[in-house]
C-alpha cells in the first residue's frame, strides 16, 4: 500500500512524529515535516519498518525535498518532571514551531495532541506508515536521536548506546545494574525489571 500526501486539502500540511518513547536512556525526540504535494518516494515507510541503512539514505532526500522540517529533543530530566507523553508532545510542539513557515493543517503519529497555536489537527492512529509527511517526521525523528545516541555511547561506552540506542536490551539493563545510572537515564522510568533497588 502506497503512503498517501495530504490528509487535508491544505497545502502547507506538517507531519509529526517522535521517537524514543520506550527507551531508558537519552531524550525524546521529535521531528515536523511539511512535504510538497508532488513528493514521491517508493521506499519511505514508518522509520521502525526500515533498517538503518534505509533510513539514512532516506534523511537527506527528505531534508533536502521537504518545503520545511525542524527536530528537537527532550531531555531525560524534563521527561521525569511532566512524563513521557507530555514530553513527546512537547518536543512535536517545539519541532513544529522552528518550521520555517507555520502549517495549516498538523497530522500527528497516535491517538494524543495538545492543540497548538489554534491550527487544525489530527491524530491518526499508524500514520507513520499511512502519510508520507508522518513517515518522513519519523525518519528525521529517528535517525536525529541515533545521531545523540551515537555521541554519548563515546562517553558511556558500557552501555552499547550505538547499538541499543537506550532501548530496554537485556544488555542494557544488565549494564545498569552492574554500573548503576548515568545523568541520561530516565530515572522515573523502570530501568530494572525486578526492581533492584538503585541509589537514585
Amino acid at each position: 500500500m502506497s503512503l498517501k500526501s495530504n490528509f487535508s486539502t491544505f497545502n502547507l500540511e506538517c507531519g509529526t512524529d517522535e521517537a524514543g518513547r520506550g527507551c531508558l536512556a537519552g531524550p525524546v525526540t521529535a521531528a515536523a515535516v511539511i512535504l510538497p504535494k508532488s513528493f514521491k518516494n517508493t521506499i519511505l515507510n514508518d522509520s521502525k519498518l526500515l533498517s538503518e541503512k534505509k533510513r539514512n539514505l532516506l534523511k537527506p532526500i527528505i531534508e533536502s525535498e521537504a518545503v520545511s522540517f525542524a527536530f528537537s529533543h527532550i531531555w531525560p530530566e524534563e521527561i521525569d518532571t511532566v512524563n513521557i507523553l507530555n514530553a513527546s508532545i512537547l518536543a512535536m510542539h517545539k519541532s513544529i514551531k522552528q518550521l520555517n513557515l507555520t502549517p495549516e493543517f498538523i497530522i500527528v503519529d497516535g491517538n494524543k495532541f495538545k492543540p497548538l497555536n489554534n491550527i487544525p489537527y489530527k491524530t491518526i492512529i499508524k500514520g507513520d506508515s499511512k502519510y508520507l509527511s508522518i513517515a518522513a517526521a519519523s525518519i528525521l525523528a529517528k535517525t536525529q536521536r541515533d545521531i545523540y545516541m551515537e555521541k554519548i555511547h563515546e562517553e558511556f561506552p558500557m552501555y552499547n548506546w550505538k547499538q541499543n540506542k537506550g532501548y530496554p536490551t537485556k544488555e542494557h539493563r544488565e549494564a545498569i545494574k552492574k554500573y548503576g545510572i548515568t545523568k541520561y537515564h530516565r530515572k522515573t522510568f523502570r530501568l530494572l525489571p525486578e526492581q533492584f533497588k538503585l541509589d537514585l
